[in-house]
């Protein structure tokens, strides 16, 4: 006689809210850095020379402003004006500043675009989780999650299950991927999907496992309701159920 699967919830749980990532907030400093960009562009050295005067002036009579002490768009200004300068007084004769050919501006420009695209990897990975959670819960509450076989970032699905269920351990899942690496199912067939496991799943996932495997040797044909037992220990006796299991690791008879 088997055990029944493990009893699942009759009611489908909320699903989480799709929420888009937020951009990126653009700080005042950042945006008196580019305003003086644009009004330094295709002047030479002596109008910039001018204009960092005015700054220089303003800053001044900022500094008399209490309301102002925490002001950090303008001292921003007041330094990028004083880059220019420098810039410029470097530069032959008669250059006029082109922020389409400053060494920096290209390398902020350049290192925003790969946050951006970091930004937009991080979210595609998010949504691609959260669309295999949904399957999972799926498949538990149709009770066919047993015949499936784990994919590629399972683990983090996992995980997003358990952050909606408020932390709560999923039983089930975490069972089925014991089995499935026991098993070498699914992309646990790659000895480096399984190496790896070993960072993302928790410790009792782990050790389920590995007694798994060795009760394997032991008894070829037993089913998953007669190894149930493995679960209960993995999770209540970890560093017993993990010195069961190099124990039978030691006994398994060599060829």
């Amino acid at each position: 006689m088997t055990t029944p699967w493990p009893p699942r919830r009759s009611a489908r749980r909320p699903l989480a809210p799709r929420v888009a990532a937020p951009r990126e907030p653009v700080g005042p400093a950042r945006i008196g850095r580019r305003v003086v960009r644009r009004r330094a562009k295709g002047m030479d050295a002596d109008a910039v020379a001018a204009a960092l005067e005015d700054a220089q002036f303003d800053a001044r009579q900022d500094s008399r402003l209490e309301d102002l002490a925490d002001d950090v768009r303008g001292p921003a200004e007041l330094a990028e004006w004083e880059r220019i300068d420098q810039l410029l007084a470097a530069a032959p004769a008669g250059t006029v500043y082109d922020p389409d050919t400053d060494d920096v501006v290209r390398a902020e420009l350049a290192a925003e675009a790969a946050a951006a695209a970091a930004r937009e990897a991080e979210l595609r990975e998010a949504a691609r989780v959260a669309a295999r959670a949904d399957e999972l819960q799926a498949l538990r509450e149709l009770g066919t999650l047993e015949q499936t076989e784990p994919r590629t970032g399972d683990e983090a699905a996992r995980d997003e299950l358990t952050r909606r269920a408020g932390g709560y351990v999923q039983a089930d899942v975490d069972a089925w991927l014991a089995r499935a690496l026991a098993a070498h199912c699914g992309h646990y067939r790659d000895p480096a999907a399984r190496e790896e496991a070993a960072g993302l799943l928790t410790p009792p996932i782990l050790t389920h496992a590995a007694l798994l495997a060795e009760l394997a040797h032991v008894v070829p044909d037993a089913d998953v309701g007669q190894l149930a037992f493995a679960a209960r220990l993995a999770n209540t006796e970890p560093e017993a159920a993990g010195e069961l299991a190099a124990l039978l690791a030691r006994a398994r008879p060599t060829r």
